[in-house]
C-alpha cells in the first residue's frame, strides 16, 4: 500500500519539555515524541484521507508534570487530580468547512490541530504498574493524544474499540506490543486520559 504522507509531513510538531525529568529518563525524548505523533498522523491519513486539512499546520506537545496537568484537568474537566495525557483539539468541523479567499499576495496561515500535554510522574507510575517500558508507554500516550486531536474518542464502547484497534495497529507497526492485551491502557479500562476542548 502506498501512503501519501504529504499532509502529515506538512504538520509541524512542536515538542517542548516544561517540567519533569523527561530527558534523563528517555534520552532523545523529543525525537521519540515527534516520531510517534508523525506515525499516528500518517496511519490515520492512510484510512481517512480527509483527516487533516490541506496546507501547513501545527500541533504542540508539552512534556510537563503532575502539578501542571492537575491544574489543567481541574480547569477544563472539573477533575482535581493529575492524569496521564490531556488533548486540546483546536480544529472543529467549522474550521474544516470554512473556505475563504485570501487577499492577493497573502499566504494562508498554518492551521492549529491542537495541544497535547503529558504528566511525567503519572506516566512513570503507570509504566511501572503495568510493567511497560517507559518509552513505549509514552509512545502510546502520544498516539492516543494525536487520535483525540483527529476526532477519535472512547466514550462509547464502539468508539473505544475503534480507537484501541487503531492505536494497537500503529504501535505494532512501530514494534511495540498491544498495550491493551492485559486490560491496561488509557481508554476504557483506565479512563484517565481524556479529550478536552478550550
Amino acid at each position: 500500500m502506498t501512503m501519501d504522507t504529504t499532509r502529515a509531513d506538512a504538520l509541524e510538531i512542536i515538542v517542548e519539555v516544561e517540567a519533569g525529568d523527561w530527558q534523563a529518563t528517555i534520552p532523545g525524548v523529543e525525537d521519540l515524541v515527534t516520531a510517534a505523533a508523525r506515525k499516528a498522523l500518517r496511519q490515520v491519513l492512510a484510512v481517512d484521507a480527509d483527516a487533516l486539512p490541506e496546507g501547513e499546520g501545527e500541533v504542540s506537545i508539552l512534556l510537563s508534570d503532575n502539578a501542571a496537568v492537575r491544574v489543567l484537568n481541574h480547569q477544563y474537566r472539573g477533575k482535581d487530580k493529575p492524569t496521564n495525557v490531556l488533548s486540546f483539539p483546536m480544529l472543529g468541523d467549522e474550521d474544516e468547512d470554512e473556505e475563504f479567499e485570501l487577499p492577493e499576495g497573502m499566504e494562508r496561515p498554518p492551521y492549529l490541530l491542537g495541544d497535547i500535554i503529558l504528566a511525567y510522574e503519572t506516566l512513570m507510575t503507570e509504566a511501572a504498574e503495568q510493567n511497560k517500558p517507559v518509552a513505549n508507554h509514552l509512545t502510546h500516550l502520544v498516539i492516543h493524544g494525536v487520535l483525540h486531536l483527529l476526532g477519535y474518542d472512547h466514550i462509547e464502547d464502539a468508539e473505544a474499540e475503534t480507537m484501541e484497534r487503531l492505536e494497537t495497529a500503529i504501535l505494532a507497526d512501530m514494534g511495540i506490543a498491544d498495550p491493551y492485551r492485559d486490560g491496561a491502557g488509557p481508554t476504557r479500562e483506565d479512563p484517565q486520559s481524556e479529550e478536552t476542548t478550550h
